[in-house]
């Protein structure tokens, strides 16, 4: 027995869970990364997945309402009040448990009858409910995961048991359970586990969902284990069997923020009918109809969701509610119009893959939004205008070689025709004289944004945004095609692993080098332009100048050196400049 190999605990979940998936044919759940060290939670992620710091250094607790509102302003058009709503009562949130966290046994007393700031959401699809609420939790610093209503049971035999949703919030905290225990869930489709009026189905189903959601919406402790998951069983059995230990791990809900949202169709009529009895009685024979469902909507109380099909405790767990508004063809527009538009920026990037740049014309965005509003879902139309209009393009310009494509009204309009044009000149001189008038526009669009938010970019670059600086974050703004924050952030970062090489060349060497702004600057738009590392650019870059300095530091004893762009270009010439003053001043 000595001699035989006993399998790894990853050997074995491999194993056990090809067999159940072979037996079954359904999808077992792995283990829950919370269970394991970092090395092993990292195996059962696709990459892209990081390990991220303790919350208090991740989590922005102290982002106040008008600078989240400021914030999806930059993002999301229209929805003025929504955005009011969630931007206050998230950040209200999250100051809460900041407050609650602060140690002062003045508030300790507070945690107790706590209600949270869950959010109901009333939207037609395609108005940005989803969006928004990632944005958020992305500007926050908080995991977040997304579930939809009608998948899920009381007991799980169907699609799931509402507890998955806060189990999979630890996968996407990596498995950090303290991170995670900040995080959002947002429930989509909500309005369809109703048990009441219209609605079909088995009421004690949607009844049992709704009772299901009631602990976890207030506080209640979540075991990271799958009670119906085979995998999740035996793991805990081979668990046992090693430390002869039963090991309950467990997430707390308190802190977890949910949102909710659904179209609500037909909740308008029952807040009408409530309206118009209170101004003339119970006479219903007869009521406007006037009234825009957006206006009534926002009128709705806990009576109407009450009427509508939901237990009013579960209301009752969902103090707030906002409303957001149906979408016209100029909102389809103005969404098309934004610089950090999702919709724009995705498909630049699909032509980007194959190395061509993408333009769009005004006119052509209008045509696109018009399209899309006769469809009647919402900002979801645009996509498909688009894909439709452009997926031959997509298709065959790869194969040709062309680098620059401008979108026009007549590619909306008759796609096929512009494309059969585009074949016979692919370099016509009046599309490549709107393809450069685009780009300058766009720039000069860009530079203002950034001049405008100078103040505020400042303060995350952590350093003096002159005008070389700008030059670079609009240059890769325009030719990248990410936005202001997300060029912002990687510039940051380029900025931290060169002060962290300036820190390894002094380990290494005793020798103290820092580079100034401008060669920071230079250095950046290498790394941006070549798509390579800080580290391999710094290596290239300063490999003989340990050599150099030390020459220097042996002369004069001299260990500190401000080095600038001139020093960078020309390394040779510098250290040789260096050198010769060292020996003059020896002389």
């Amino acid at each position: 027995m000595k001699d035989e190999k006993v399998p790894t605990k990853k050997e074995l979940e491999k194993d056990l869970n090809e067999f159940l998936q072979k037996k079954y044919g359904g999808k077992f759940l792995g283990p829950f990364p919370g269970e394991m060290n970092r090395e092993e939670s990292r195996e059962h992620y696709p990459a892209g997945y990081h390990s991220f710091p303790s919350p208090a250094r991740k989590i922005n607790f102290g982002l106040r309402p008008r600078e989240l509102k400021e914030f999806l302003d930059q993002y999301v058009i229209k929805q003025e009040e929504a955005k009011e709503i969630l931007a206050t009562k998230i950040c209200t949130h999250y100051h809460r448990i900041h407050l609650l966290q602060s140690g002062e046994r003045f508030h300790q007393f507070q945690e107790i009858g706590n209600i949270k700031n869950n959010i109901i959401m009333l939207g037609p699809t395609g108005v940005g409910k989803t969006y928004l609420i990632k944005l958020i939790a992305n500007k926050i610093g908080v995991p977040f995961v997304k579930g939809d209503a009608t998948k899920f049971s009381e007991t799980g035999y169907v699609g799931g048991d509402v507890e998955d949703l806060v189990r999979n919030l630890v996968r996407e905290a990596n498995g950090d359970i303290q991170w995670a225990q900040y995080g959002i869930i947002y429930i989509d489709e909500i309005d369809k586990i109703a048990s009441h009026g219209t609605h079909y189905g088995l009421d004690i189903s949607r009844t049992g969902v709704q009772r299901a959601l009631l602990k976890p919406l207030e506080e209640t402790e979540v075991s990271l284990r799958v009670p119906h998951d085979p995998l999740s069983q035996l793991q805990a059995l081979e668990n046992y069997r090693r430390t002869g230990k039963t090991e309950s791990q467990t997430i707390n809900t308190k802190h977890i923020l949910f949102i909710v949202s659904g179209a609500f169709n037909g909740l308008e009529e029952i807040v009408q009918r409530r309206l118009y009895k209170q101004q003339i009685g119970f006479n219903t024979s007869s009521y406007p109809k006037e009234t825009s469902r957006f206006s009534l909507l926002k009128q709705v109380k806990a009576e109407d969701f009450i009427e509508y099909g939901f237990e009013s405790e579960f209301i009752g767990r969902l103090p707030i509610v906002t409303v957001l508004e149906d979408l016209n063809e100029e909102d389809l527009f103005q969404i098309l119009k934004n610089k950090n538009c999702a919709i724009i920026l995705n498909k630049k990037f699909d032509f980007r893959a194959y190395g061509i740049d993408i333009r769009f014309e005004t006119a052509a965005l209008r045509e696109i939004a018009k399209r899309a509003y006769q469809e009647k879902t919402g900002a979801r139309g645009l996509v498909s205008v688009i894909e439709r209009s452009l997926i031959k393009f997509e298709q065959i310009l790869p194969s040709i070689g062309i680098d620059k494509f401008v979108v026009t009204e007549q590619v909306i309009k008759d796609p096929q025709t512009e494309l059969d044009k585009l074949l016979k000149d692919p370099y016509n001189k009046d599309l490549m004289e709107r393809y450069e008038s685009l780009l300058q526009e766009e720039k000069i669009a860009v530079r203002q944004s950034v001049i405008k938010r100078r103040v505020e970019l400042q303060g995350i670059y952590h350093e003096l945004l002159d005008n070389e600086a700008i030059d670079i974050i609009v240059d890769n703004v325009v030719t990248l095609g990410y936005t202001i924050d997300q060029i912002i952030e990687r510039i940051t970062k380029i900025h931290e692993a060169i002060k962290s090489y300036e820190r390894e060349f002094f380990l290494r060497s005793g020798i103290e080098i820092t580079l100034d702004q401008s060669a920071t600057n230079y250095l950046t738009a290498e790394i941006l332009r070549r798509q390579i590392s800080p580290q391999s650019l710094c290596e290239q870059v300063f490999h003989n100048y340990e050599h150099g300095l030390r020459l220097i530091e042996e002369k004069t004893g001299q260990k500190r050196f401000i080095l600038d762009k001139e020093a960078i270009l020309d390394s040779e010439k510098f250290l040789n400049h260096l050198i010769q003053k060292s020996f003059r001043k020896e002389s």
